[in-house]
């Protein structure tokens, strides 16, 4: 299989905006966006290699990659800061307002300088942190005033001959009656018994009379 030797890249293939330096013995890949806005300055070193699709834009400063630095394929930057010498940058890290120390070596993927999310996730850290609970404290019983109300104790009934006692459930209750009533209750069913009664009574007084 033939494969046809690198060339190197025009600068038709690098768009450039605003105030853009870039020294001549830095290699930039096709397809690189280099832009600054008013006021801001891209500063490229020699010996830096910039990746295919890297994005720089310089804002509210300057941006400044020294010598040596590799950005890889598809790294975003944006803001202003400096990429120290020597510094290698994985492909597709973002990096915003960076401040890089050379020979720093940053892995792929990762995203630096979002002060944005840093407050989110300190947020969700105190939301799923447990706030202390206050311990329960035990209320003291309170000992009884003497100015407390207390019903009044209703007085027992003296037992009379006449009342039922109480009764258990399911148990038949007993009637009691009074000597009365079952005198009463004898001279209703022996008539007789009176008459029979009073002569003794009779015979009783007679016979201490003549005595």
């Amino acid at each position: 299989m033939y494969l046809s030797p690198l060339q190197l890249s025009s600068n038709s293939q690098i768009l450039m905006s605003g105030d853009v330096v870039v020294n001549e013995g830095a290699a930039i890949a096709p397809g690189v966006i280099l832009q600054a806005d008013p006021g801001s300055r891209i500063s490229i070193a020699a010996g830096a290699c910039i990746g295919m699709g890297v994005i720089l834009h310089a804002r509210e400063g300057n941006l400044d990659i020294e010598a040596g630095v590799i950005l890889g394929a598809g790294v975003l930057v944006v803001g202003a800061g400096t990429i120290g010498a020597n510094a290698c940058i994985g492909s597709a890290a973002t990096l915003i307002n960076p401040c890089i120390p050379q020979m720093q070596i940053l892995p792929a993927g990762s995203l630096m300088g979002d002060s944005s999310r840093e407050v989110a996730a300190e947020a969700t850290a105190e939301a799923e942190t447990p706030s202390p609970t206050a311990p329960s404290v035990d209320r003291p019983i309170e000992p009884p005033s003497d100015t407390a109300q207390t019903p009044p104790e209703t007085p027992a009934e003296p037992p009379s001959d006449t009342a039922p006692p109480p009764t258990q459930p399911g148990e038949t209750p007993t009637i009691l009656y009074g000597q009365a009533h079952i005198n009463q209750l004898l001279g209703t069913l022996f008539p007789h018994r009176q008459a029979f009664n009073r002569s003794q009574e009779n015979g009783q007084t007679l016979s201490g009379g003549s005595g």
